[in-house]
């Protein structure tokens, strides 16, 4: 792909930039075969396969969420939880594909939503169209899955399949059009608007902060406090599938942070392999050593959870830091992790995973860091100016004060409509399943299938 077309669209959101590079531009007739596409630009096949590729590490998050999740948690939820993490996939992509994608990328109403490109048809059958989408689908679904972990051990599979519906086909694509599809806090006269690179709002934040309300909702797990409202520790069943999981978060996230840049030719890619590394690997130390103080114990879980916590919060402004940055911004992260889960107990809240301070909190944070530590020398998307520039190199307040509006925007929609969906749910089906259920475990009822066959005594 020459540059000088990416340098045309610099303006717009990351996902019109994908479909107009992509797909051949928005003035070309759809192109389902590629032809014309390639004709015109015979270099785009890089970038496509370097998308392409890319979206296989996110969609393979999965997995490494699926294990964390069954890992942090008893035994006899472990089917439970693998089945919601493949099934928000399912079900979540199909949900995107009929309604989500287009409230994205569609054309837009009064910067709110899109409204148009339903279910991929008429000019949406083109490859740089299905380019675009699948990148898109993939980060819904890492959304939707991050609740899974929040609500774990308690809530009815079908009113998780009704919540992975409604955040895929609605509350996710609404926010990124925002923010992504030229909608109306990527427009804000502040600094170059609100940005966030690969999602550290978009994506994490609204999964973080939705799990957050669905905690709420649901209640603690029985045994979680005592009678005075003391947490008690609830162990994971498998820290090696936690470990696992998280190993293959941390891979697929250099598919997630690289990849938004839409291009292979923009070697900017090297900076931002490097500052996601480095956040990870000092925000994973900072919330061991923190622990290691309080508890005298070098604790594995707080360790992993930490390395998930500096991925998000760096996953904003990975490309628009140096590495020094990437390694404060981690170190905040995993302050703001440990003192999130303690945190969440201090005020009676049960989150099996730490999903909300990792995704949620850690998620808000990232979007600040970019009005903070963003350094002058990578654009929106693009590798001529505007550069993005912050607070500590110059660039006065504004793109601060864009981020701080984005993120209290993220906080008020993610977690209300996190709200008002389950409280929703709750009162149509119920949400929670019946004590007897909880206490023997989801995977009996609700799957017939216990993980661990040969050591499940409990009988219906």
């Amino acid at each position: 792909m020459g540059n000088g077309r990416l340098f045309t669209v610099r303006g717009m959101g990351p996902v019109l930039i994908v479909a107009f590079l992509l797909g051949g531009g928005a003035a070309l007739a759809a192109d389902p075969t590629g032809a014309a596409t390639l004709k015109a630009d015979p270099g785009l096949p890089v970038d496509y396969v370097w998308v392409l590729v890319c979206g296989f590490l996110v969609m393979f998050m999965q997995a490494g969420f699926a294990l964390v999740e069954a890992g942090f948690c008893r035994s006899k939820n472990a089917t439970n939880l693998l089945t919601k993490n493949l099934m928000d996939f399912v079900v979540g992509s199909l949900a995107f594909w009929a309604l989500g994608y287009a409230l994205i990328t569609g054309t837009d109403w009064k910067g709110l939503l899109g409204t148009s490109g339903f279910f991929l048809a008429g000019e949406g059958y083109d490859v740089g169209n299905y380019l675009s989408f699948f990148w898109q689908m993939v980060f819904a679904a890492t959304a939707a899955t991050i609740v899974s972990g929040a609500v774990a051990e308690r809530i009815k599979f079908q009113a998780y399949l009704l919540y992975s519906v409604a955040i895929t086909a609605f509350i996710y694509p609404v926010y990124a059009h925002w923010v992504w599809g030229g909608g109306w806090l990527s427009k804000l006269p502040f600094g170059l608007g609100h940005l966030d690179f690969a999602g550290s709002g978009v994506v994490h934040a609204v999964g973080g902060l939705v799990g957050l309300a669905g905690a709420i909702v649901l209640g603690p797990r029985f045994g979680k406090f005592d009678r005075n409202g003391k947490p008690r520790a609830i162990p994971g069943h498998n820290i090696p599938l936690a470990a696992l999981g998280v190993f293959i978060l941390w891979f697929g996230w250099y598919g997630f942070n690289p990849g938004s840049t839409f291009s292979a030719h923009h070697l900017r890619i090297s900076v931002i392999a490097v500052n996601t590394t480095l956040a990870a690997s000092a925000a994973s130390l900072t919330a061991l050593l923190l622990v290691l103080a309080k508890t005298k114990k070098f604790d594995l879980g707080m360790a992993l959870n930490g390395v998930l916590a500096g991925l998000v919060a760096i996953t904003a402004p990975c490309a628009w830091v140096e590495s020094w940055a990437a390694v404060l911004i981690g170190v905040i992260a995993g302050i703001i992790l440990v003192a999130g889960v303690y945190f969440l107990e201090a005020i009676g809240v049960d989150d099996p995973v730490g999903a909300v301070p990792v995704h949620g909190f850690n998620g808000l944070w990232g979007l600040i860091a970019v009005g903070l530590f963003a350094d002058g020398t990578y654009g929106n998307y693009s590798i001529q100016p505007p550069f993005v520039k912050g607070l500590f190199y110059g660039g006065g307040a504004g793109q601060l004060v864009a981020q701080l509006i984005g993120a209290g925007v993220l906080f008020v929609w993610a977690f209300g409509m996190g709200l008002l969906l389950f409280k929703v749910l709750d009162a149509l089906i119920g949400i929670r399943v019946s004590p007897r259920e909880e206490i023997q475990g989801l995977d009996l009822f609700e799957h017939g299938t216990p993980a661990y066959p040969e050591f499940y005594t409990v009988r219906r």
